[in-house]
């Protein structure tokens, strides 16, 4: 069985209605980056950084996985699928999707403020967590998300899964967010890959067929036009 690799980013969400950060009216139009998304921020003050999270948790349990996400599990049945995304959300598990690398970490999980990424999770589901929770060692809880500037513990893993792909799929991202935006460099030379935005991409490599359109549409027209036609 053929293995396929999907990476995606916040454009396979947002027909679900998570908000994307760049887009206009996006988060951080409404946030200062600097004061949410940095273990700086994190430190100078961790109520602001909770109670932003708290309202992604809320926003998250109101949403369900889109087409785009359901057909990326399907095609489970004919390729060995894993998906590296850039999201914090569970659609894709909630898509049906098996196996599922979270680069920048999950919504849902918080961890010790003195541990890595994964390290002593816990799983909170949609619940607010506020300033004064804290592990059985009295050490204060932080969401278990990969902050601007913080190292990227699962790039490795997710290095080496794209350097094992047959094929490609990019989904709903932009390639400016680094280091993920590099995992395209890992894939074997000759490997087909194909990216699905609704806007023009800038690649760093070569031979990257782009199908210009939303996620879900894209997703379509990647199954009829290229996974059918070409029988991969």
């Amino acid at each position: 069985m053929k293995k396929l690799v999907v990476l995606t980013g916040a454009g396979v969400s947002a027909e679900s209605g998570i908000s994307t950060f760049r887009d206009s009216n996006g988060l951080w139009e409404n946030y200062n980056v600097a004061d949410v998304a940095t273990i700086e921020g994190w430190w100078r003050n961790r109520a602001l950084v909770l109670e932003f999270y708290n309202q992604r948790r809320g926003e998250l349990a109101t949403k369900k996985p889109n087409d785009a996400h359901k057909m990326i599990a399907a095609l489970e049945k004919d390729f060995d699928v894993t998906v590296v995304t850039q999201n914090i959300d569970n659609l894709h598990e909630q898509g049906g999707s098996t196996k599922v690398v979270h680069l920048h970490g999950e919504a849902t999980k918080v961890r010790p403020e003195d541990a890595d990424q994964d390290e002593h999770t816990i799983d909170v589901g949609y619940k607010p967590v506020n300033l004064g929770d804290t592990d059985r060692r009295g050490v204060q809880l932080r969401p278990n998300i990969v902050w601007f500037g913080e190292a990227v513990p699962k790039f490795e893993t997710a290095a080496r899964i794209a350097s094992e792909a047959d094929i490609m799929l990019i989904v709903g991202t932009s390639l400016q967010v680094y280091p993920a935006a590099s995992l395209v460099q890992y894939v074997r030379p000759g490997t087909p890959i194909y990216l699905i935005d609704p806007k023009p991409v800038s690649v760093p490599i070569p031979g990257v067929t782009q199908i210009t359109d939303v996620a879900t549409r894209g997703m379509k027209r990647f199954i009829e036009e290229v996974i059918k036609e070409k029988n991969m």
